[in-house]
């Protein structure tokens, strides 16, 4: 049997008052996606002919977001939110060849999964329904809709909170709000819907009643997990929904063979790879498009934002932000790795330490207290403690090159455009403006001095003249 054709229209025009934010709700963030980028995602699975979001609120922010996130999917602007079902027929009118089924999804629903879109789809189409409900079972269906079955356990209706029984009130299966309809059907039945109710808006769920009255069937799919249908409000529902896509994350990882030494500080996008036998101590955070290849240690109190990781390597307390760090490599604690930072294989940068823009050749060491900025660093160099490479004059960039085996001392400074030339040396508190030919020593500081008797001169009666004046004595003797 051929799969119908499939159209997925995204509800995303509402404002979203209680979040109290200028940005528009559906673009809130939770574990490396927009709320409607989560919903988009899902939606993937459907393989859909066309998406089409509609848009009101912030519609320019949110379509310049949809041309990043999803840039096949097409917007139409409801100018004024009058209901779910208004929003639906503004959708379907840009879209007067569609046919098949048309799934409609709200932008604010993050943890909803491809899996659960997939099985309604599929009991939809094979019960041949006019329209298939998303149900869900809650412990607490306050202020929910619910679903009200016939005698034969068939869908009957929706009844609202306000307008429930008792004995309805006690019923746990509730509407998603999202459906799966056969278009044809769906666009009759939005031609019918009325504005006669409290709010004056037209209702999706009317269109249910419609085509039951109309003799078509309605059927009903039960999401496995209630958390798929979860909307967002505000921002303690924000946090509400992260927190469970933190659980849902963590679980499938550890499932994968990722150690985590503790789950509740450990927060990995959904955008992020991490292979099996890795290992994240706590408080770390994986964000963007981060790879983590087995074998690595990461944390404790980490954050790696778009970062690659090879085999075996270490990062501990450290914040890295568009970085490469090669196998065996080691990070900090307490180091800083800049966009474009590249670590080569068994690279070591160490504490206090920021790199930018700047390759670290393999098995080279930057271990203490330096700034390595717009440089390339050869194979078994050593970059001395208190290093810094001076990379910009004030008015633009120059790059720094050390080459293989180099040895710069500490409290160098490396004043760019310079060259560190293969097996050479910086003496210890230099300031190299000039390139270091191969297998020299360069110096670049003043000879240094001794006045004798300066202190006893000018600070008498001091602890450090006192104590000048007891090594004296002690000498004499």
């Amino acid at each position: 049997m051929t799969q119908p054709q499939r159209t997925v229209i995204l509800l995303a025009a509402g404002e979203g008052k209680r979040m109290r934010s200028a940005v528009p709700k559906m673009l809130h963030e939770v574990l490396g996606r927009s709320l409607m980028g989560h919903v988009l995602a899902a939606a993937e699975a459907l393989d859909p002919a066309e998406t089409m979001v509609v848009v009101g609120h912030g519609a320019e922010q949110v379509s310049a977001h949809l041309a990043d996130i999803a840039p096949t999917a097409r917007t139409v602007v409801q100018e004024k939110q009058l209901g779910t079902g208004h929003a639906t027929r503004v959708a379907l009118d840009a879209l007067p060849d569609v046919d098949g089924t048309v799934v409609v999804l709200y932008g604010d629903t993050p943890l909803l999964q491809a899996s659960t879109l997939a099985e309604l789809c599929a009991a939809h189409e094979a019960g041949g329904h006019a329209a298939t409900v998303l149900t869900a079972s809650v412990d607490d269906p306050t202020g929910l809709g619910r679903i009200l079955r016939d005698g034969d356990g068939g869908f009957a209706a929706i009844v609202e909170q306000k307008d429930a029984t008792a004995g309805q009130l006690a019923i746990t299966e509730i509407n998603s709000g999202m459906y799966a309809f056969d278009a044809s059907r769906l666009r009759v039945a939005l031609k019918g819907l009325t504005t006669d109710n409290s709010q004056g808006e037209e209702y999706l769920t009317q269109a249910l009643t419609l085509m039951l009255d109309a003799g078509h069937s309605v059927g009903t799919h039960t999401a496995a997990d209630f958390a798929d249908t979860l909307g967002c409000n505000d921002r303690e529902q924000l946090a509400w929904l992260r927190g469970l896509m933190q659980k849902r994350v963590n679980s499938a990882l550890m499932r994968s063979g990722v150690t985590m030494d503790d789950p509740a500080t450990t927060w990995v996008d959904v955008t992020a790879e991490v292979a099996a036998d890795v290992t994240i101590r706590p408080n770390v955070q994986l964000k963007g498009r981060t790879v983590i290849a087995a074998g690595s240690e990461i944390g404790p109190d980490s954050t790696l934002t778009d970062t690659i990781v090879g085999e075996g390597a270490s990062v501990v307390r450290a914040h890295t932000l568009g970085a490469s760090v090669g196998a065996k490599a080691s990070v900090g604690p307490f180091a800083y790795l800049r966009p474009d930072a590249e670590l080569a294989e068994r690279a070591k940068v160490g504490t206090f330490v920021e790199v930018k823009n700047s390759r670290v050749g393999e098995g080279s060491k930057v271990p203490h207290l330096s700034y390595v900025g717009d440089a390339t660093i050869g194979v078994e160099a050593n970059i001395g403690a208190g290093t810094i490479v001076a990379n910009y004059d004030g008015m633009a960039k120059h790059r720094t090159r050390i080459g293989d085996a180099v040895f710069v001392g500490s409290d160098s400074v490396l004043i760019a455009p310079v060259s560190i030339a293969d097996g050479s040396y910086v003496a210890a508190g230099s300031a190299v403006d000039k390139d270091v030919p191969s297998g020299s020593l360069g110096v670049a500081r003043g000879r240094q001095r001794n006045i004798e008797g300066w202190v006893a001169r000018s600070r008498p009666g001091t602890k450090t003249a006192k104590a000048a004046e007891r090594a004296a004595g002690e000498h004499e003797e």
